[in-house]
């Protein structure tokens, strides 16, 4: 039976890069750190389960030669891309057309659910993630071994890790996210920032190119 765990040296120097790439603030972590801001730190956490399951998605998908399909047919990969950013777009729009009398929006009852899709939909409508999987991983796997095993176990620890850090990035923005709710002055602030910053990612998604990183 192929060997679907890589040689430890292997192994080390992949959760070292792991580590330095998902401290590096990228759309995903500002994606988070948005949510954390604008609802709280619960709405983060769900958030960032959600990028994370959505991320995993995209590891798999490499696995299995999505991101294969993805560098050779420019359409399936435009239509992807495309669908994430409209999705961008809308939430800086709902974010826009909130109340604002709200401040900063409140997590209702199961809204959590809502920030979890958001997130899933997020990072699974972003192929880039596919196709950084597809570069990534070789380069710490064993040929001895199973590549699609090495593949889904590396994909995985890699959305662990940076599940880990963004985490963390909750915790901060969560601590900060009491001071945008304080006043409905400072509370439209935070409404047209958040809808400002989802819009702008939407943008960025739409118009950036096939090769660069996840997050």
């Amino acid at each position: 039976m192929p060997d679907v765990l890589p040689p430890w040296p292997l192994l080390a120097a992949f959760c070292i890069a792991s580590v330095v790439l998902a401290v590096t603030p990228g759309p995903a972590v500002f994606y988070i750190i948005t949510r954390t801001l604008a609802q709280g730190r619960r709405a983060g956490l769900a958030s960032m389960a959600g990028v994370a399951l959505g991320n995993l998605g995209n590891a798999l998908g490499a696995a299995i030669g999505l991101a294969a399909l993805f560098a050779v047919s420019s359409l399936a990969f435009t239509v992807v891309k495309y669908a994430g950013a409209a999705y961008l777009v809308y939430l800086g729009i709902k974010a826009l057309r909130s109340r604002p009398d709200t401040g900063v929006a409140s997590l209702q009852p199961a809204a959590w659910q809502l920030a979890f899709r958001d997130g899933f939909l997020v990072a699974l409508l972003n192929p880039k993630t596919a196709i950084f999987f597809a570069a990534f991983l070789p380069q710490f796997m064993s040929p001895e071994g199973s590549a699609i095993g090495q593949s889904v176990l590396l994909g995985a620890t890699f959305v662990l890790i940076a599940a880990v850090t963004d985490t963390a990035y909750v915790l901060f923005a969560g601590a900060l996210a009491p001071l945008f709710g304080r006043s409905r002055r400072v509370g439209a602030a935070g409404r047209w920032f958040t809808a400002s910053a989802f819009i702008g990612l939407g943008l960025f998604t739409a118009l950036t190119g096939q090769r660069s990183p996840a997050k």
